[in-house]
């Protein structure tokens, strides 16, 4: 069996799995650090190291779902992480930590990729909108299940501010928000982004999603709102897409 590591760096912590990419399934149990606080680049590299470390029977490139706007390996954003990844050559920076090539990619197009493959979004035409739901708000868009990577709509303002500083997971668990009051900003923010995209589902991901039987009924859309399948194993199922086609090509 071929096997292809993926990892996920969130806001808590920096997930890893071993792929078997032809089945679409992580092979064993997920391994997880603490993410470093302030994930500085330095001590995020460190920590990846460890992680790929206990993964001898993952061979080849490996690949990483991370928060930021990502095009050629260059991060170009930086909303919560430092501000030293701006700019840096995040896929350079892991392929140090792996002692082999290493290839990054925005994590939320990471999650909905594995989502839209094989998940709640395959077979699916027209417009779909994956959200992770995590410290902050991530997206991933399909036009009959193409990718527009980097589109980051956690950040779009809904009244006077940011999308994730208003619905966050983060931002609920905070401000000690109950599901229903919760739920209402949600819906404000998936009102907010039907009315500009107008898509057609929307799969409700990332560390939130594993109590998506509190919270789902309270959703409301005229799209229809789908919980993630993978859950939180998305993101590292997606990078390991990645860093596997990148080596087949």
């Amino acid at each position: 069996m071929n096997l292809t590591l993926g990892l996920d760096l969130g806001g808590s912590s920096i997930k890893a799995g071993a792929v078997d990419v032809t089945a679409g399934r992580v092979v064993g149990e997920l391994e997880s650090v603490p993410t470093p606080p302030g994930a500085t680049p330095a001590a995020t590299q460190d920590a990846l190291a460890s992680l790929v470390s206990r993964f001898p029977q993952c061979r080849g490139t490996v690949g990483l779902a991370f928060p930021s706007v990502v095009k050629n390996g260059i991060a170009y954003s930086a909303a919560n992480i430092d501000k030293g990844w701006i700019g840096l050559d995040a896929s350079r920076l892991l392929t140090s930590a792996a002692g082999r090539p290493g290839l990054v990619v925005n994590d939320a197009d990471a999650a909905g990729v594995a989502e839209m493959r094989i998940g709640a979004g395959r077979g699916t035409r027209g417009v779909v909108m994956m959200l992770t739901f995590g410290t902050g708000i991530g997206s991933a868009l399909f036009v009959d299940g193409r990718l527009w990577p980097n589109s980051e709509l956690g950040h779009l303002e809904m009244d006077g501010r940011e999308a994730e500083e208003l619905a966050s997971a983060r931002v609920r668990t905070v401000e000690k928000l109950d599901w229903p009051a919760w739920c209402e900003r949600v819906n404000r923010v998936l009102a907010g982004y039907h009315v500009l995209f107008w898509p057609d589902l929307f799969i409700i991901g990332g560390g939130v999603s594993e109590r998506w039987e509190e919270f789902g009924g309270m959703l409301r859309s005229p799209a229809r709102i789908v919980p993630a399948v993978l859950r939180q194993t998305a993101g590292v199922v997606g990078a390991a897409f990645y860093a596997a086609e990148h080596v087949a090509t």
